[in-house]
């Protein structure tokens, strides 16, 4: 399963804003060892929210974004997932990061758990929210 960046930052700082489904999607892949995994995108986009002001964490960035390493597998970008997000039609959010995380997910077969409701109404994908 692909985490989608605000899954990743509700998980580390307020776990209450994950719903029902999404908490049991994740217990379920941690208890079959199946692992959960965050684009390589997502990486940047926490460093930017939090330059930004947006989140902060009682650690430095870099030892947080080195926790997420830790704790999830990150999927680098690659050409077939920088080919895949041209591929998503209009109703796909145009936002490249939002892109490149659901392009990670359909190119590697995952399903994305996300809120992002225009990602979730595109249906371009599988999602899990």
């Amino acid at each position: 399963m692909l985490l989608d960046t605000h899954v990743v930052v509700w998980l580390a700082l307020d776990q209450s804003r994950l719903s029902k489904r999404a908490r049991a999607a994740i217990q379920e892949a941690r208890t079959k060892a199946e692992g959960l995994a965050v684009s390589g995108i997502t990486l940047f986009e926490l460093a930017t929210l939090a330059d930004k002001g947006r989140i902060s964490f009682n650690a430095s960035i870099e030892s947080f974004l080195q926790e997420v390493e830790t704790r999830f597998s990150v999927i680098p970008i690659t050409s077939r997932i920088c080919v895949q997000a041209f591929k998503f039609g209009t109703r796909y959010p145009n936002d490249p990061a939002d892109r490149l995380i659901g392009a990670t997910a359909v190119v590697e077969g995952l399903p994305l758990l996300t809120a992002d409701s225009a990602i979730r109404r595109s249906k371009a994908l599988p999602t899990i929210w």
